[in-house]
């Protein structure tokens, strides 16, 4: 993947040996059903997988965090949509977003799906979507109270606006805009949002027993994108280890004769490393809890969060740290610095790391207070 990482971003999707290593390694099956010939597997080596991606390349590493969660939410869904989406194939890569970019409006045996979605990630390689709805009303406007839900659509239901992604990082992700005109979504092909948020509801509901599916949507799918920034924030690391080793500065000392660039080194290091160990913990913790039969509360949730988060800011912050001292040439296009350098920033950009709420949210559980309203998101 490495050596294919500036075709996929000049590309601006998975150039194909990538996406032919991603299929070989089973990296999107982690999470997948083992009666859809996946492995069910511990979300932490489903983290782990993303981040050794990720080292490699950016953008094909958040491929595989947003996608890779995908099958886990497909587990969910009623089996007669399952067995159209792998049934012939059990390769078939699925698509999103989940922000509710369009309105579902009831009709007889489903839903009429109108609306446009931005950052379809990997979307050019997949061949089903899941796209977040509002309800809508009899004239197609969102129904109140708002309800959001989940509808999946195959391929030939929805459109990829192709000039639609011209980023500055994480070019090669391809995450572009996804339009659909009036496609019908029958009623087994959507999922209520809410249910999949709580975690052991649409699991009982599935008839899933595996731990893994007894998990929190809010602390699942963003488990895959931090763990490609962070994984983004190692290769920075190594590439910067690999380029400081022989070079020289203009004032004539060898970079590692200088002390103050190793503490940099180490300071960063060190917190790329905590990074890490914090994000697979928090998931540990939550598997733990599920597998032990114990409820997992609104404020479990939301330390796990918060600490998601931590970890996206705090690895990019150490990034920043070791490309400030990497020296004029770290900006060439030729220096694979810059490339992670751009891709993490950009992977801090989602909605998923911003930190208002969720940190205010926290801390209020921890103080016992329980949030209300919009303080709830993301959690």
């Amino acid at each position: 993947m490495a050596a294919v990482a500036d075709e996929t971003e000049r590309l601006g999707k998975l150039a194909d040996e990538s996406v032919k290593l991603v299929r070989e390694a089973g990296v999107m099956r982690l999470l997948q059903p083992r009666d859809f010939g996946g492995y069910a597997a511990h979300p932490r080596d489903f983290a782990e997988a993303v981040m050794a991606v990720a080292q490699a390349c950016g953008s094909t590493g958040w491929v595989c965090g947003v996608g890779g969660v995908h099958p886990w939410e497909m587990a969910l869904c009623d089996r007669r949509l399952q067995q159209e989406v792998w049934g012939e194939d059990p390769n078939t890569w699925i698509a999103s977003p989940y922000m509710p970019g369009g309105v579902a409006t009831p009709v007889d045996g489903g839903y009429v799906l109108n609306g446009r979605w931005q950052f379809s990630s990997g979307t050019d390689h997949c061949d089903w979507i899941f796209l977040g709805a509002l309800v809508g009303d009899a004239d197609g406007k969102p129904a109140q109270p708002v309800r959001s839900m989940h509808v999946v659509l195959p391929r030939a239901d929805y459109t990829i606006v192709d000039d639609s992604w011209d980023v500055i990082g994480l070019s090669g992700t391809g995450s572009k805009d996804i339009i659909v005109d009036g496609a019908f979504i029958p009623d087994y092909r959507t999922i209520d949002a809410e249910e999949v948020a709580a975690g052991e509801v649409a699991a009982e509901r599935a008839g899933r027993t595996e731990t893994v599916y007894k998990l929190p949507f809010w602390a699942m799918f963003p488990l895959g994108i931090t763990a490609a920034v962070i994984g983004i924030a190692e290769g920075a690391l190594a590439a910067h280890l690999d380029y400081q080793r022989d070079r020289v500065m203009a004032i004539g000392t060898k970079v590692k004769d200088d002390p103050y660039t190793m503490y940099a080194i180490s300071e960063a290091a060190s917190e790329i490393a905590a990074s890490r160990v914090q994000l697979l913990d928090g998931i540990s913790r939550l598997y733990d809890l599920a597998d032990a039969g114990k409820p997992i509360s609104f404020e479990d949730r939301s330390v796990v969060r918060r600490n998601q988060v931590r970890c996206a800011w705090r690895a990019v912050s150490a990034v920043d740290e070791i490309f400030a001292r990497s020296g004029g040439n770290a900006v060439r296009r030729n220096n694979r610095m810059q490339r992670f350098w751009r891709d993490a920033h950009v992977g801090l950009q989602h909605a998923i790391h911003i930190p208002g709420a969720i940190y205010h949210s926290t801390a209020l559980t921890q103080m016992g207070v329980e949030p209300q309203g919009t303080l709830r998101l993301l959690i």
